[in-house]
């Protein structure tokens, strides 16, 4: 039984900062004894001496009430220059159609998105959902209970919005309409 690697493994596969009470719980009931809290600590000690070296990009802290591996500052700059080509991958055209109408009438099923777009929308949905854009929300009533999607909370963080109702309003756009031979009718 190695405590510092089970508890390196418990903060390296934790979301979020993993707090003293959470190590604890889990391996009492992993070993169905009580575990020490000074032997956490110290283990938690060991494993953050270990990361100091300059062998590691990152290291343990202490944040949030809890532990975390968190990438050392000296490669912050690294990993600014990623997270901004990253979101440089702009979406397609017909992901942005889609993404809008989404947005704009959610909850929606992807037939309902295809009666507006007019075309087959399942990929732009896969991707849409695979970058976490879109949701399902659950399945609708209708025959065949299809799925019903919407606006994901990472929509809300990539377009700097705090809830939906943010969204530009959508305005009767007057649009002229023009005769065979470009004569304007109204």
């Amino acid at each position: 039984m190695s405590l510092q690697l089970h508890i390196e493994a418990l903060v390296f596969s934790a979301q979020k900062a993993i707090s003293l009470k959470e190590i604890q719980s889990c391996l009492e009931k992993l070993w169905d004894k009580p575990i020490d809290r000074e032997a956490i600590l110290s283990a938690l000690t060991a494993i953050q001496d270990k990361y100091d070296s300059e062998d590691f990009a990152y290291e343990l802290m202490e944040v949030s009430g809890g532990y975390q591996f968190l990438t050392k500052p000296e490669y912050h700059k690294t990993l600014s220059i990623f997270l901004q080509q990253k979101s440089k991958k702009r979406l397609s055209r017909a992901a942005m159609e889609t993404l809008s109408i989404i947005a704009y009438k959610q909850p929606i099923t992807k037939v309902e998105v295809e009666q507006v777009r007019g075309v087959n929308c399942d990929y732009t949905i896969q991707k849409l959902l695979e970058k976490e854009l879109v949701e399902i929300q659950g399945r609708s009533d209708a025959p065949g209970r299809p799925l019903i999607y919407k606006t994901s909370d990472s929509f809300m963080d990539y377009f700097g919005l705090k809830s939906v109702s943010d969204l530009p309003q959508l305005r009767d756009v007057e649009t002229e309409v023009e005769s065979e031979i470009g004569e304007r009718v109204e």
